[in-house]
């Protein structure tokens, strides 16, 4: 027999569906160790969106002011995707985060908890840049892009 809950479940989203069935997720970043909260636990999509926001902000102030000195015929919006890739991926590998990561206070590391390299930084961006493998995330926030490298984005 069909009962109400099942047809409502789909407007409370897959969690809380889930979580009615008896199957109990945890919290995201539980499966890799992580702590709920604080320091070390996983960065929130409001963090590393905000972070998002003020490191293409950034790229484009600099394109801006690279097109306005230079003779290059670059497209601006090309410009500001690769300054934004070459700045974010130097900071990372260098500092473990970003500008925008380091004013919302997030640090990239490896799932060892070492810092990244250049050219796993450099891979990561890239991916960022295509867009689709940042979206698509598991239940540990974890986008494709940091999965494929063995990356997680933490609170500091």
């Amino acid at each position: 027999m069909v009962d109400r809950k099942d047809w409502a479940g789909w407007l409370e989203g897959p969690r809380k569906s889930l979580e009615s069935q008896g199957i109990e997720l945890g919290y995201p970043g539980e499966r890799l160790g992580l702590p709920q909260e604080g320091p070390g636990s996983i960065a929130r999509f409001g963090r590393r969106i905000a972070a998002l926001m003020v490191d293409w902000f950034s790229a484009l102030l600099i394109a801006t002011a690279i097109s306005n000195v230079s003779t290059l015929r670059v497209e601006l919006n090309v410009l500001t995707l690769i300054v934004f890739l070459g700045h974010t991926a130097i900071f990372i590998a260098i500092f473990g985060s970003s500008f925008g990561h380091k004013l919302f206070r997030i640090e990239v590391k490896s799932l060892s908890g070492k810092r990244i390299n250049l050219l796993q930084s450099v891979a990561r961006q890239l991916m960022i840049c295509l867009v689709v493998p940042a979206v698509i995330y598991d239940r540990d926030q974890r986008g494709l892009h940091d999965k494929a490298l063995k990356l997680v984005a933490t609170r500091v």
